[in-house]
């Protein structure tokens, strides 16, 4: 990971398409070796959710191109590289597992690193379906988050006040707040540097697999056409 990681921080500093096509074959060679190591990743994982075997690097990853129609941002690429390791590819529109490589040179999204699972875009009609399982599940979604060592749930995708139809004193109430479910940490670069990063990255998507199950049981209840 050490050249992508050289290949980002200097596009980070140098974010303009004259550069970007002056060094347009390191981004080849970076972008090769990413797809290599999310193929890696795939096989890895597929061990313990068969349900994205088959997929290949083209259908977890992204392109490097940003959209910036609609941004006050005017940066033509993404400063990092990232995929998404779900059911059907990454727009099937079931929760996965996400890596993301950034520059490390914040603790925030996109220049951190970035170990997820789950989904920041939520459906409404799943929202309420996994609002529903919170609070009359007893506190079994709860625990796939205790099971999941070493993630955390991102707080600025919080609600301050119940949603519809919930009331402040709902059982779960502090989880049904959320207005997206996704479970991640930050890892360190050393930690993207490591030799054994497949492995460590896919033993980490492990622990988070039951919150994994818990939130796309919702999305397959959806998708079987109970929309009532």
């Amino acid at each position: 990971m050490k050249q992508i990681l050289e290949f980002l921080n200097a596009l980070s500093q140098n974010n303009n398409r004259e550069w970007f096509l002056g060094h347009k074959k390191d981004y080849e060679a970076c972008k090769a070796k990413f797809e290599q190591f999310t193929d890696q990743l795939i096989a890895r994982v597929s061990t313990f959710d068969p349900t994205i075997k088959g997929l290949s690097a083209k259908d977890c990853t992204y392109r490097i191109y940003r959209d910036v129609r609609f941004s006050a941002d005017k940066s033509p690429y993404k400063t990092h590289f990232g995929c998404f390791l779900v059911r059907g590819g990454k727009k099937s529109g079931y929760n996965g597992y996400y890596f993301h490589i950034g520059t490390g040179t914040a603790d925030s999204y996109p220049q951190a690193h970035m170990i997820a699972v789950g989904d920041y875009c939520m459906d409404p009609k799943v929202l309420a379906v996994l609002r529903e399982d919170i609070q009359c599940g007893g506190g079994d979604f709860e625990e796939t988050i205790q099971k999941a060592k070493g993630y955390r749930l991102d707080d600025e995708m919080k609600l301050k006040r119940a949603p519809k139809g919930f009331e402040e004193g709902s059982p779960y109430i502090d989880y049904i707040k959320y207005k997206a479910y996704c479970l991640y940490q930050t890892p360190s670069t050393e930690d993207i540097l490591s030799p054994e990063l497949v492995d460590n990255v896919a033993v980490k998507f492990k622990l988070a697999k039951p919150f994994l199950d818990y939130i796309n049981r919702a999305i397959e209840y959806l998708k079987e056409g109970n929309n009532d």
